[in-house]
């Protein structure tokens, strides 16, 4: 099927339901529920991580047929603390999951995540496989070191104008950008911190799409975004992602008995394709579906109708 065919993502519907919820170490979870309260259950777990959802992300499910559910995850979007490293681990974001899922009172759902949503679903999933009906995954992230330095220096081969902006930020270190960046992140001053995470979260942006995006962001929306998103992801960089080598890839066997659909972007220079094509070996019967023109981000036109093809084909497995 040809990327430019197909159903496009749904209109706009708004929320029926948010709320905060109490999570631990003083944390407070932003979540929303929208589609029909009787439908097919969705966790949405969104990118970055630091990222947030936003309202596109309630738009790959056909609100009739499904429970839409999304939340911004520790330190992100509309949670507080705004920005939060403390107590912010994949573990903590796994436990954070359950402590949606039991308070909405579901049993189990489909897990739907990209890039770093992508890691989180398949921990999340490996962790609590009773709790899931299947994946549908976008922009494979397996939280390996090789892919953290990808992003640190590899991408400089794709997109070098960008890269030569990144890495020549004052106070930068271009041979140590990550314990540099950490550094200016986390300084309380906003003079410093706040230049410092423009700069990372436009260095992200400018490589997520396969031609250029010619918007560039700027305001307090865009500033708060920015913190968060720069902060938390060179947190998890910092720490492996707070995952043993090769955990992701070797705990297939804990879903695999679970549907999956992979929807990875050919030209995808963030989360190149080649772990997408890793994990789709190691996961017998799951389907990687490779979008001819498509970049790294999920609102490029063939990635989005791919994503919502996957969702509209879904099916549970019976008994």
């Amino acid at each position: 099927m040809d990327s430019t065919t197909g159903r496009d993502i749904y209109p706009h519907i708004d929320p029926y339901q948010t709320g905060m919820l109490d999570l631990s170490d003083g944390h407070k979870m932003y979540f929303e529920l929208s589609g029909n309260p009787d439908g097919l259950a969705v966790i949405f777990l969104h990118g970055g991580p630091g990222a947030g959802c936003a309202a596109t992300g309630r738009r790959f499910f056909n609100p009739e047929r499904y429970h839409i559910i999304l939340f911004d995850q520790r330190g992100a979007g509309k949670s507080t603390p705004k920005g939060s490293i403390d107590a912010n681990t994949t573990q903590n974001l796994i436990d954070d999951i359950e402590t949606l899922r039991a308070h909405l009172g579901i049993e189990n759902w489909l897990v739907f995540g990209g890039s770093w949503g992508a890691t989180l679903a398949l921990a999340y999933g490996q962790a609590c496989p009773e709790r899931c009906l299947g994946f549908i995954l976008r922009g494979v992230f397996l939280g390996e070191q090789s892919e953290i330095d990808w992003f640190l220096y590899g991408m400089e081969g794709f997109f070098p104008e960008a890269w030569a902006e990144f890495s020549s930020h004052p106070g930068i270190d271009a041979k140590n950008l990550l314990s540099s960046y950490s550094v200016l992140l986390n300084d309380p001053d906003p003079e410093i911190h706040l230049p410092a995470a423009r700069r990372w979260a436009n260095y992200e942006n400018a490589c997520s799409t396969l031609l250029p995006n010619p918007i560039h962001p700027s305001g307090r929306a865009f500033d708060a975004y920015a913190i968060s998103i720069a902060r938390i992801e060179a947190h998890y960089f910092s720490n492996s992602m707070f995952l043993a080598p090769k955990q992701l890839l070797g705990g297939v066997n804990k879903i695999s008995h679970l549907p999956a659909t992979i929807v990875q972007g050919r030209y995808d220079v963030i989360c190149p394709i080649s772990t997408a094509q890793k994990l789709a070996q190691a996961w017998p019967g799951a389907i990687l579906d490779v979008v001819a023109d498509g970049g790294h981000s999920a609102m490029e036109p063939g990635i989005r109708r791919r994503l919502t093809r996957a969702t509209d084909h879904f099916k549970p497995i019976s008994g």
